[in-house]
């Protein structure tokens, strides 16, 4: 009998931790839009630019002399250049953490939970409130990361659940960011619309966490029995 009050008493309390109301809804589409990419450069609408991590990360501006040097400088070698490219992430990096600690307060996990694991589990086998740090990672891979670590050290995802985290992540990671910059330098020698690529790089970032996913469920079986 008192082995199915506290059975009882566990689901309630699981019902009870996401528990989603209308606030973690709003949270939750306000950090997809926000971290998607979506508000970036809208026809007829580029106000809404203001409002995506891309701008709101912005860009350090060169040096004059000469033009294409930073403040890194040019010629730097070995572990003071590997430092000085780290320092110049932490602002993005700090940014994109502080946004996510907040929409975190308001829900957006919990929301994210309810939402993305019918979508999730049986796809890549990982529970929904891992999306949030899957939607982060197509703007900053680095922020996607630090997520991915928060909810390993909270145990909310166990370490298979990481790895497979990981193989959706680093398979053209940061996507949106680094496609409308870097790949931008290609789209006039396209002759299919600019989407198309994008869609199946998006496509292909399931396939590989899907691959990895059977790896670790066949070939690495034994190494997560305990978990």
């Amino acid at each position: 009998m008192s082995d199915i009050k506290t059975n009882e008493n566990i689901i309630n309390s699981e019902n009870q931790e996401w528990k989603v109301g209308k606030g973690a809804y709003l949270s939750l589409i306000l950090v997809i839009l926000i971290f998607s990419g979506l508000l970036f450069k809208v026809d007829g609408m580029k106000w809404l630019g203001a409002f995506d991590f891309t701008t709101l990360g912005g860009a350090y501006g060169t040096m004059k002399e000469p033009a294409s040097n930073t403040f890194i400088g040019a010629g730097g070698i070995s572990a003071k250049a590997g430092f000085l490219f780290a320092l110049s992430l932490i602002p993005t990096v700090m940014l994109a953490l502080g946004l996510l600690e907040i929409f975190t307060h308001y829900g957006a996990i919990k929301a994210a939970h309810k939402l993305l694991t019918p979508l999730l589990k049986p796809i890549l086998g990982i529970p929904g409130h891992t999306g949030l740090a899957l939607i982060t990672d197509l703007q900053s891979t680095d922020a996607g990361a630090a997520l991915s670590k928060e909810l390993y050290d909270n145990k909310q995802v166990t370490k298979k659940d990481v790895v497979i985290m990981g193989a959706w992540q680093y398979s053209g990671a940061g996507l949106i960011n680094n496609y409308f910059s870097i790949g931008s330098a290609l789209f006039a020698s396209l002759t299919i619309p600019v989407i198309v690529p994008l869609i199946v790089m998006f496509v292909l970032k399931f396939v590989g966490a899907v691959f990895v996913r059977f790896v670790l469920n066949t070939v690495y079986k034994k190494d997560f029995i305990n978990e």
